[in-house]
Formats: C-alpha cells, structure tokens, sequence
C-alpha cells in the first residue's frame, strides 16, 4: 500500500494531484478526475481562465465568479492564478508540475515549448508524470494545425451528419441542415476516454514508477463515437440518411415520437413487445383493429406498412394524453416508453431524489444553494466528490498543499507486480497487466466498456448463452467476405439465408466492432453446473462487469454479497438503463428511449417550435459504455491502492443526464428551462456560427467565427462580399443581433462551393470549418485520420481480416491496441471455451465434453 493510505471516504483517486491548465476541450476531463477524488489545481492566468467568460451566468451577470458553465466544469476543483510570462510564475508552475501525478492541458500548439516548458524537462524533474494532452486534431498530420470547435468537431466527426430531420418524403433531399447536439458534446467524449486512459497510466506507474505522454485527438474520438454508421459502411458499403429523433438509416423507419396533447413528445416504438403494447392500447380503449388474430403473426406486422399502422394507433392515443401521462404504465408492462424530457424536468422525479442524482451545493460567499448534477452513477463505499463549488478567481492562491515529488511518493503494491510484462501486437507493453474482467455486458450500452479496457491489456471473457444473443446479427458481413467488399461500388447487402453463411452467430460487423480482442464462452446460467464454473471463475477474477435488466445477477445467485464471499476483493460494476437502486425498479431503458428520458434528445434541434431533433443512433450507447470503463477502472485502481473492490451501480439515463451540465444550474440558479439553439454557440459567442449548404448532394460545412481575426479572415476569403463591409456586421455584438441576416447572407454566398475546398481555405487563414462528413469521407478520405491510425485491421476466426475503430487516446509508453493481449478480433460462440474450462480453470477435457453435452457450456 502507499504511503499515506487513504481512508474509503476520499474517493477512488484520492492519492492522486492533477495540475490542470485547460479551457474548455478538457475541462471535462478535469471535473471527472476531481469527482473521481483526485485534487485538481487548475492554473489560470491573470484576469482568470477564458471559460470564465462563458454563459450562462447567475443573474445574467458575465462576472468571471458567475459562470454556470465555469461552476458545472470546475466544481470540485482549486485554483492558481500564474503569470508564466514571468518568471516567478513559471518557477511556481514548474513546482506544481513537479508535485503533481497528471498535467491536463489543452493549450494551443507549441505554446508550453514557447515558454520554455517540454515534456523532457518535465519527465526529467517528475518522472511519474503523466502529461495528458487534448487537442483538437493532435499534434502532427496534415490537419494538425487546424483550427477547432464544438460544432467542427461534430461536423468532421460524423455526428452531425447522423443527426437531423426526416428528408423531403421520397427523397434523400434535405430541407433542413443536420444537427449537432448541444453542450460541448464533443470535448465531453473526448474527455472521457482521456481520462480512462490516464488512469491506465496511473495503473502502469504503479508497477514501473515511470510516466508516460497521452495525447487526445478530438477529432478522432468524436469520429469513432458515431455507432452505426461505420460499421454499415465498412462491412456493406452502406450509406445512411438523417431521420427525426431516431437512428439514421439506410432505408426510411417510422418515426418513433409521438406528439402529445400538450404539445411535447414521447418516445413510443411501436414494434417493440407488441403482446404488451395491444393491453395496454386495449386499457385506454384505444387499439383500433390491433386486437384482430392477424396481428399475432410477427411477419404481418412487420411489413412496412403494418408497421406504420400500428405506429399510428399508437400516436393517436399519445396524442390525446399529457407527454408523462402514458409511460409509467407503459412501463410497468414492460414497455420501453419514455417523455422526452428539458434537461430541468429530472429535477422533481422521485427516482432521481432517491439516487442522489441532485446534490444542493453551497456557496458561501452568495448565501445560497444550487443544484447541481451529481455522479454518474452510486458506489456505496466510494463517494462521488460532494464539493466545494468551483474557484473564486485567485482564491485558493497559496492555500493548497505542497507535496512530495511523485516520484518519491510511488511504491510497487499490486500482488504480482514486477513481473514480465505482456507485449501487445505493436511490440510495447500494456498499461494493464495481469487484470481479468468477467463479462456479462450486453449490446454497446454495456459491452462496449470493456473493449476499452482491453485495448489497455486486460484479459476480458465474455460470458454468453445460445438463444439469447448478444448483438451478433447487426452488420453482417457480405456473401464473398472481405474481397466481395473490396470490390463492391454499391451497396452489398448481408449474405441471405438461403446462402448458407448469415445463419452463423459469427458473422455480425457491428458485435466484431463492440467486441474485438475479448475472449468468449458459452456458459448456462440457469444449469446447476452453470452457477458452479462461475463461482471457480470469479475466484480468479478482478472485475465482474454486467449489463442485464434490475435483478437477473441477483436471481443466478450472483448479487455482490455473493460475489464478495466468494472473492473478498471483488469489483462489480453494474449498468441497467435506470439503475437498481431508486423507485423506477424494473424499467427499462435503451439508447433512444435513454437519450429521451435524460433530456439529450431535447438538447438537440433547432429552436422551437420544430421537434427536437434527437441524436442519429444512441449516443448514450457509447457513453454508457464510456461511464462502464471509467467505473471499472478507477475502482481496479483503487483496489490496487487498498486492496479493496466494491460494487458500482450505474444507470445509463444517470450518465446520461450527468452530460446536461450548466441547464441545470441555469433552471436552479436562474429559473430558466432549456431551449434549443440549433447549431449556433451562444454561450462562447460565434457569428457566423452553423451549418451551411455547400455544391453537391447533401453536402454541408460547419463555421464558426469567434473573433474579429476569423470574421475578417472569413471574409476574405470568400471573396468579401459587399454584405460583410456593412455596418451593422462590424463588430461580433453586432452580428449576434442579426443573426438570422447573416446566415441567409453566409448561405447565399457558400451555395455553389466545394465544401472541402472551403473547408481548406478557411482553415488556412485561421478560420474554423469542417465538412460535415460521412462515413464514407472519415473511412475513405480523411487523410488525419488516417495519419493518427484510427482503424486497426485484425483477423477473425470466422469471418478473417476486418478492420475496427481502434482506442483514440494515443499512450507513448503502453499504446492501446484494440487487439487485446490476443491480437484478435471479437470471438466466435464459445470459442475459448477449452482454454478457460480447461487452462484457467483446471477442468479436464473429459469434464469439459460432459458440460457440453449436459448443456452447461
């Protein structure tokens, strides 16, 4: 154990300082770390950090100590105001530098070399730091020194393009331009996967002493995080199209909101669970003829239009409702229903309260309380970090704690550590070694997470059982593989089943992408024997990670008391939609109806009265699969530091709402409810600011101007026209006022350009733009992905070499590799299934024939 062990009241990073000197790419990163428990010190320079400067502030007031977006992205955090211009400053950072576990930052290309700060004298002075480094497109290739944004990274990224309003009907013709969801989405992706691999960092140093350089390239996390629409292009040379509030597709889907009587929305799928739906229509005497013996049959009901009848009986009785009338109910039949909620309307349900999700937070020098967003999600030994609120400007100057060096500080604790270490597939070490993850995860949601940690060096197995598939049969590959691919100029549809190969388990694109380097088994929980070889695998186990509905663990026999007799230093890290603690029980959540409930869908789209636009696939899909990893490795670290597990329950809809940021505080602290504002940027004010129409089919290109420098640049160079000289577009305050003007006059202007020419241009002369891109142009042209190896090719055992979208955070010592310590795409159906029965496990081969043919495995 270290020095100075810490008591479970601190959190799971407690013994660790991060110096943070970052604005808002990273920010976010920062708030985790210190809601992890670590002691962030934030370095501001004089006059205060520029996110000081961003809205919403408390009264309407744009005080540099009334930022809702400074408190909801520092909270928890100190500060230190330094000239580094000067010396005493720089003398004084470079002590903090040298006390500190992480350095944070996010400053602009070469301005630390600038001042004479580089990671060599830094290693040289603190040799277990870990310099964690944010970016928007990395430091080198061919876009490195481009310019970026919220919006151009979602644009770039792909997440705009998946995002938006139904095409004119029949068409793929757009009337309406895609959309980027709202509040910094993309500094919080990229945040979050820094963070997992920082605290991989942490883990390696622990055994080695040293440190290592992390760098994040935005674009690259922001361009993986898209679900769907790499996989279909990768394996069926598929193109998808933007639909309302539900996931883009190849081909139109019925719409899945509902308008209520009060003039909301409801998240209402009509094909799910149809045996539920029909009494519950039947209960509000609303079911039309679906009562007929025809609509037993699934095949009738899933002809396109069956479907959208069916869909449109289910609207006409929402629409006569309240938007919260109909789902309590339809939940409690198993219906997976929701509101689409603002942000704001968490604050009074009574699941929520019961959570905690909603801590008051004092703030002494105003006499008040606020409400803020708490964690995402509940460890009953491990607290969430409960405060202090964000820094006063200067405040905290010379009252932190000055500290041993790290390096002094560091000891080996973890049992077997100093042994070899494993090599990956790119000859280097992994950040994890010897750690081994049991997984019951399910879908993205869920499995997703432990991919991650994979990547980092831990030996993952994944549990599953014939007849109730994990997502297998999404993206099939194509008859003829890999080559018919290769050649294809069109679509190439999944092998038929007539062919003989679809009906294989180990064909699907999308679970290779979600699943890659993991191992697999087949194991039948509700066999006797089943129970029995999960009690011997968890002896040897590190991390349980699940992802079942409330209570599926817990009837196995499995909840975490039982786990913990069995393993005393067990970690279980648990992710249902809505969580298992709380008052919503067995309510069920998936990405779409999560995104509805937490408020994300409404916090995308243009401003009312347009629909909420939603997000083109479930965003909070990958983001609970990002809140799984993060749970996971941080409790492994903490473990690691006390010996201690524990046990996480996570809600996807709470990880979900923990990314709505300052609405909350603006509805606490200014009595104000959420509105959308499209793609434009009010609270870090730009103008022109939005996606505008370019030459082509469907062919867009985001802007964003937030200087006087990138507004005259803009100008320039397309070609000053004669608007841009007016009066009334001189300064930025004036072109906010006349916003809706400016983008008809920017739109008129950019109609007949090649979006990547302009995209070029602009970015040459300090403009930030980018393309709103496909998967086609990420997969197929983007050079900067393809300079930061953003795919990793890796061979299957079925379906042979594919490539899938590798861990974006770049580690210089322990480099991710998406591989796993197998070098090995996702696994077949029980395909590891000797070597863990047999190798790991110790049963004999005649034991393991028994299982098979007893129906255990």
């Amino acid at each position: 154990m270290t020095e100075g062990a810490r008591s479970n009241e601190r959190g799971y990073l407690a013994d660790v300082r991060v110096l943070e000197m970052a604005d808002e790419k990273g920010e976010y990163a920062g708030k985790l770390l210190a809601g992890l428990g670590a002691d962030v010190v934030k370095v501001e320079p004089p006059g205060g950090n520029s996110t000081r400067f961003f809205g919403p502030f408390l009264n309407d007031d744009p005080h540099p100590d009334r930022s809702l977006h400074f408190w909801h992205y520092n909270f928890g955090k100190k500060a230190a105001t330094l000239d580094l211009t000067g010396q005493a400053g720089k003398a004084k950072f470079l002590k903090l530098a040298g006390e500190a576990d992480i350095f944070l930052e996010t400053t602009p290309k070469g301005y630390l070399a600038g001042l004479g700060v580089t990671y060599d004298d830094l290693k040289k002075a603190n040799p277990g730091l870990v310099w964690l480094r944010i970016s928007p497109f990395g430091d080198d290739g061919p876009w490195a020194e481009y310019k970026g944004s919220d919006l151009v990274h979602l644009a770039l990224g792909g997440m705009m393009m998946n995002t938006g309003y139904d095409p004119v009907p029949g068409t793929h013709h757009y009337d309406l331009p895609p959309i980027a969801p709202q509040m910094f989405q993309s500094y919080h992706i990229a945040g979050q996967l820094s963070v997992v691999a920082a605290i991989g960092a942490l883990l390696r140093r622990t055994e080695t002493g040293e440190g290592q350089y992390i760098s994040t390239p935005i674009h690259e996390a922001v361009s993986k995080n898209t679900e769907v629409d790499v996989p279909s292009w990768i394996y069926q040379r598929q193109p998808l199209y933007r639909q309302t509030c539900r996931h883009a597709g190849s081909s139109p889907t019925v719409r899945t909101i509902a308008l209520s009587k009060d003039g909301r929305h409801v998240m209402a799928r009509g094909q799910d669970v149809f045996e539920k739906i029909l009494p519950l229509l039947q209960k509000f005497d609303s079911a039309d003829d679906l009562a007929s013996e025809k609509y037993q049959d699934a095949a009738y009901r899933n002809k396109p239009e069956v479907t959208r009848h069916i869909t449109d009986v289910i609207h006409r009785m929402i629409i006569q409702m309240k938007f919260e009338g109909p789902w309590h109910e339809a939940q409690q039949s198993g219906v997976n229903w929701v509101p689409l909620r603002r942000p704001e309307e968490n604050l009074a349900d009574g699941h929520w309260k019961a959570r905690g999700t909603f801590p008051e937070i004092e703030h002494p020098e105003l006499g008040k309380r606020f409400t803020y967003v708490g964690a995402p999600w509940i460890d009953p030994t491990v607290p969430w970090r409960k405060g202090p609120r964000a820094p006063l400007l200067n405040e905290n100057n010379g009252s932190f704690q000055h500290r041993a060096p790290a390096a002094t500080r560091l000891k080996v604790s973890r049992p077997g550590a100093g042994g070899a270490a494993r090599l990956s597939a790119l000859g280097k070490p992994f950040a994890l070694n010897n750690v081994r993850i049991i997984d019951f995860t399910w879908w993205l949601a869920s499995g997703g997470g432990p991919r991650f940690l994979g990547a980092l060096g831990a030996e993952i197995i994944k549990v599953e059982w014939k007849g109730r598939w994990d997502l297998r049969f999404g993206n099939n590959i194509p008859d003829g593989g890999r080559a018919a691919r290769d050649k294809a100029t069109a679509p190439c549809p999944p092998a038929k089943p007539s062919t003989g190969t679809s009906g294989s388990p180990n064909l699907g694109g999308s679970f290779n992408n979600i699943n890659p380097g993991k191992r697999g088994i087949s194991l039948n929980m509700n066999h006797p024997k089943g129970k029995e070889v999960l009690t011997r695998l968890l002896k040897s186990a590190d991390v349980v990670a699940e992802g079942f509905s409330p209570e599926v663990m817990r009837r196995w026999g499995f909840a975490y008391e039982n786990m913990k007799a069995i393993n005393p230093s067990i970690i279980y890290v648990q992710q249902s939609g809505m969580g298992q603690q709380g008052t919503y029980g067995k309510y069920r959540a998936t990405g779409p109806t999560a995104a509805s409930l937490a408020g994300i869908s409404e916090m995308s789209g243009l401003p009312e009265p347009v629909p909420p636009a939603g997000v083109g696939y479930s965003y909070l899909d990958w983001f609970g699969a990002y809140n799984i990893a993060t749970a996971m490795i941080s409790a492994i670290y903490r473990r690691q530091m006390t010996g201690k597990g524990t046990y996480i329950d996570g809600s996807q809809v709470e990880c979900g709402i923990y990314l709505t940021g300052s609405s909350i505080l603006n509805n606490s602290a200014n009595g104000k409810r959420w509105q959308r504002y499209g793609n434009r940027s009010p609270w870090k004010p730009a103008a022109p600011a939005g996606a505008y129409r370019c030459a082509g089919d469907d062919r867009w290109i985001a802007i964003t101007c937030f200087t006087e420098e990138e507004w005259q640049a803009f100008c320039l160079t397309i070609g000053n026209p004669s608007w841009c000289n007016e009066g009334r577009y001189a300064t930025l305050k004036a072109r906010l006022a006349d916003q809706d003007e400016l983008d008809r006059q920017v739109s008129g202007a950019l109609a007949d350009k090649d979006a990547f020419q302009l995209m070029h241009a602009l970015q040459k002369n300090g403009v930030p733009a980018g393309v709103c891109q496909t998967a086609e142009d990420r997969i197929d042209q983007d050079p900067q992905l393809k300079h930061l190896g953003w795919l990793t090719e890796l061979e299957h055992t079925e379906m042979g070499r594919w490539p899938v979208i590798e861990f974006p955070v770049k580690l210089s010592e322990t480099p991710a590799y998406m591989g796993g310590p197998i070098d090995r795409g996702a696994p077949c159906y029980g395909e590891d299934n000797d070597y863990v029965y047999g190798d790991i496990l110790g049963f004999s081969k005649e034991e393991i024939r028994s299982f098979r043919e007893e129906d255990v495995i």
